[in-house]
């Protein structure tokens, strides 16, 4: 007895997340097909059903209006009516009613004093009125009355009433009075709201064809531009013609300065991979022959000597691959978050690390602080690129200033060796390129100093440049974006 009620509870709330895990799966799966369909049929389809709604609602409005602008036709013909009609009773006259219209004459209480007689074109009695209904129309309000059955007892329709009050050449008030029977509203209420709908239903189907021939169209120039897209020559572009629509156009240009992005990424890719290979081969071909020499000579003096050179090449290797992990990070978008940088420390830390060299290093510091926005792992590898390409190539000395501003911060770096020649400056800090290809190899650079320097200081918006230094060889310049917190502290 006891298991019972538990097994009812637990399968009613069961079977009810099945069924609506099943609604939702089926809700996922339709929008899933919706999605899929092409967007021709999803803008006509969308553009159809609003066409449809838009003409249902004007037909439901304009059937609720129909009967209202019945009443409306027959209020005008009642009122030339009654002013014809009007004017007779004063001046003393019987009024004669238009066809399909009823005239009588009332006193004020609503009692007929035009004789009984039945006016022309209507068989039908003096009108029954209420008390309200005279004073209404007496008022001028026109009114609607339902006349008794028939003698049969089928209905009568409603009969629409003016009425205005006149004085008769005797010096009575009287009110006269213009009727008409509202025969067929209700049957023309209905028959136009069926048309109305017709009209909608129809009028959607028009819509629904055109919207679909007018989206082929308008579509025709994308889906000729996919297809010359997918069959494209490399090294060609979308073709834009002249007559093309402003959208067109742009689409057009888009694409264009896509593959053009994409053909230079391309380009940038094959050439990095190639002189990365090339970099590569050279210390690894020669830790290899050196050791092939070092196992086929097994002399301790010669064991020595090799050893040293497999660890040069071996650390060359080591920074080469340091540099091309770091440009590999950058181009990946990872960017450190950022610090403030005392500039000053690093750069003094940075010629600590630099150890004894054969030129000396000269520390400047024109500001007693100067705050960097960057990582210090990236001032550090920029630091220390910069002052190992100084010190590779000076004569005498290397200077290093820093100078702080009002919304950046720069490091100079000053030595007094051959120079950059101005053709090679807008090429300096790309990947693998050296100005004398001989002279770097044999200084054992790779030409990614550098390309890492400048890569490091643009992702943090800072730039770099070089030119003539003071001292007769070259002044490389960074500037950082100053810190906001540095600026207070210093």
């Amino acid at each position: 007895m006891g298991a019972s009620p538990g097994g009812r509870g637990t399968g009613g709330p069961g079977t009810g997340g099945r069924a609506a895990g099943g609604r939702g799966t089926g809700r996922l799966a339709a929008g899933r097909r919706w999605a899929g369909t092409s967007l021709r049929l999803r803008i006509t389809a969308l553009a159809t059903a609003i066409t449809l709604a838009c003409l249902l609602g004007l037909a439901t409005v304009a059937g609720r209006g129909l009967g209202p602008l019945l009443t409306d036709a027959v209020d005008d013909e009642l009122a030339a009516a009654l002013t014809g009609a009007a004017r007779e009773v004063v001046a003393g006259r019987a009024p004669v009613a238009p066809d399909g219209l009823e005239v009588r004459v009332l006193d004020t209480a609503g009692a007929p004093v035009d004789g009984g007689e039945k006016s022309r074109g209507d068989a039908r009695a003096a009108p029954v009125l209420s008390r309200d209904q005279v004073r209404a129309l007496k008022a001028g309000t026109p009114i609607t009355t339902v006349p008794p059955p028939t003698e049969n007892g089928g209905p009568r329709p409603p009969v629409r009433r003016h009425g205005t009050v006149v004085t008769a050449p005797d010096g009575s008030q009287r009110l006269v009075v213009a009727g008409a029977g509202l025969v067929g509203r209700s049957a023309a209420e209905a028959a136009g709201g069926r048309w109305l709908l017709v009209v909608a239903l129809a009028g959607t189907v028009v819509a629904g064809v055109a919207i679909w021939f007018a989206v082929g169209s308008a579509l025709r120039p994308v889906a000729r531009m996919r297809r010359s897209v997918r069959g494209l020559a490399p090294g060609a572009r979308v073709e834009v013609p002249d007559a093309a629509a402003g959208e067109l156009r742009a689409l057009a240009d888009d694409f264009n300065a896509l593959l053009d992005r994409s053909e230079a990424t391309a380009e940038r890719l094959r050439r990095f991979t190639g002189d990365a290979a090339h970099e590569l081969r050279s210390p690894v071909a020669s830790i290899r022959v050196q050791s092939e020499v070092a196992v086929a000579n097994p002399d301790p003096e010669l064991s020595q000597e090799v050893h040293a050179d497999v660890l040069a090449d071996a650390e060359r290797l080591s920074a080469l691959l340091d540099g091309l992990l770091a440009l590999a990070r950058s181009d990946a978008g990872e960017l450190p978050p950022s610090d403030d940088v005392d500039l000053v420390g690093e750069v003094r830390a940075a010629v600590a690390r630099a150890g004894e060299q054969p030129v000396p290093i000269a520390v400047n510091a024109m500001a007693g602080e100067a705050w960097a926005a960057a990582a210090h792992t990236e001032v550090e590898l920029a630091l220390d690129n910069l002052l190992r390409n100084a010190c590779r190539y000076t004569r005498t000395r290397v200077v290093v200033s820093v100078l702080s501003g009002r919304s950046s911060v720069r490091v100079l770096v000053d030595d007094d060796g051959p120079g950059v020649p101005p053709e090679h400056r807008s090429k300096i800090f790309d990947r693998f390129y050296r100005v004398s290809d001989d002279r770097a190899r044999a200084s054992g650079g790779a030409g990614l100093g550098l390309a890492l320097v400048a890569e490091l200081v643009r992702r943090r918006g800072g730039r770099v440049a070089v030119a003539d230094s003071p001292d007769g060889g070259a002044r490389f310049t960074v500037v950082w974006p100053r810190a906001g917190g540095g600026a207070g502290a210093g």
